[in-house]
């Protein structure tokens, strides 16, 4: 018998039309439909200004190394993640304030163009909670603030990761735990890491969706992991849901299913996207990844969806039973592997990427230092330009940028 998905997630068809809306499902219902917000990029110039450094260094941190960046032109700030701390600077550097005391693991960050807040992902897999870490970043004015104490930082729990993540496929009603070698985790859901906000899917424009993506574990035994994974929240009303986190006691306060859930065939990660970023300039979602090892795939480190087109309802391929789910086709740009078809790029990102509009970006290089015989994990944002060239996209900005997309398109014409 072909198995499906959840009928919400089936059936919550991204909308084609710009602006369109579908709230997601409330907890206990808390959430009402959303009333009519900020257009897309009204609270920030969509284009960052033409003068921005060519470098933004992020500092040296006794800390995990560092897992995205958000940029905030119309203010000069930049938001990097450091796995377990959040540091604010400037453009120049200067370090204006960090949040601590974080015991999970803080990836991919994005700011909110609506209300001017900091979106991050949060993992607690021992917990078997994951969230969304949403930072009031005019709060953060000093180094050392609390997560927990100082009043900067709230949660959202994304109950549709955890149970693709606790998923007992094998059915021997054991939770086999933090992972990669089980037949458990559903996709082999890891979590989640990557995430940004930018118009639905099957739009160039409207309303913000917040994309959130899974993390897979890499593992070469399984053909039901070889997808990635993305979610669709409409953020709006998370004001009702977002509670302060107690890291003993992790609250369960979220949405009760995404906006829509989508697939994107690349072959096998390793962990997944580890970052996401929506490219108003080439109306396209880029994911970096690490490489992956399936010697089928071939396992490049940037992929993209072309934002236009429309994901279709189709039968997941290595999922059992015939699963169906909404699918979104890779953007046909790139490197094209001839055995499977898949497009990409051997290109940087997965340290940190952030568009700038108009065709630059910020692509985060990591790094190790050495401060009064401590070692620690530094972080700089360089100035590239996309090119669209293969293997790798990006180079050195120049006075010319790549010229725009051509007018949407549906998955029929590909």
């Amino acid at each position: 018998m072909r198995r499906t998905l959840t009928a919400a997630a089936v059936a919550l068809a991204i909308p084609v039309l710009a602006g369109a809306v579908v709230s997601p499902a409330a907890t206990a219902g808390a959430m009402a439909t959303p009333g009519r917000g900020p257009a897309f990029g009204t609270s920030r110039p969509a284009v960052a200004p033409p003068n921005m450094p060519e470098t933004v260094y992020g500092g040296a941190w006794p800390s995990g190394h560092v897992q995205g960046v958000a940029v905030d032109w119309s203010r000069g700030h930049v938001y990097w993640s450091f796995t377990n701390l959040l540091v604010k600077t400037d453009l120049d550097g200067k370090v204006i304030g960090t949040v601590t005391g974080l015991t999970g693991h803080l990836g991919d960050l994005d700011l909110n163009p609506e209300d001017g807040r900091v979106y991050g992902s949060l993992e607690y897999k021992a917990e078997r909670a994951f969230y969304i870490a949403i930072f009031d970043v005019t709060r953060i004015t000093r180094t050392g603030m609390d997560a927990e104490k100082d009043g900067v930082m709230t949660t959202v729990y994304l109950n549709e990761v955890v149970e693709d993540f606790t998923a007992d496929l094998d059915g021997d009603g054991v939770f086999d735990g933090d992972t990669a070698q089980t037949a458990d985790h559903r996709y082999g859901a890891s979590g989640i890491d990557g995430i940004s906000f930018g118009p639905a899917l099957g739009s160039s424009g409207g309303r913000n969706v917040l994309m959130v993506a899974y993390g897979i574990y890499p593992n070469t035994t399984r053909t039901d992991n070889d997808h990635q994974v993305l979610l669709a929240y409409d953020v709006r009303r998370w004001s009702l849901l977002a509670r302060p986190l107690n890291q003993t006691a992790p609250h369960r306060s979220g949405p009760g299913q995404p906006y829509a859930k989508v697939f994107v065939r690349t072959g096998n990660t390793t962990f997944g996207v580890q970052n996401l970023e929506y490219d108003r300039h080439t109306r396209r979602w880029l994911m970096a990844v690490y490489r992956g090892s399936k010697p089928e795939f071939p396992n490049w480190t940037l992929y993209a969806i072309d934002g236009t087109v429309t994901p279709q309802t189709g039968v997941l391929t290595g999922q059992p039973d015939g699963a169906t789910g909404r699918i979104v086709p890779l953007a046909p740009a790139g490197l094209t592997h001839q055995d499977t078809g898949i497009r990409g790029w051997e290109g940087p990102g997965s340290f940190g990427l952030e568009a700038l509009g108009d065709g630059r970006f910020y692509v985060v290089t990591s790094g190790t230092t050495t401060v009064d015989g401590q070692r620690r994990q530094t972080g700089t944002a360089v100035l590239q330009r996309w090119t669209e060239a293969s293997p790798n996209p990006f180079a050195a900005p120049g006075p010319a940028v790549a010229g725009r997309r051509p007018a949407a398109r549906t998955a029929a014409s590909h």
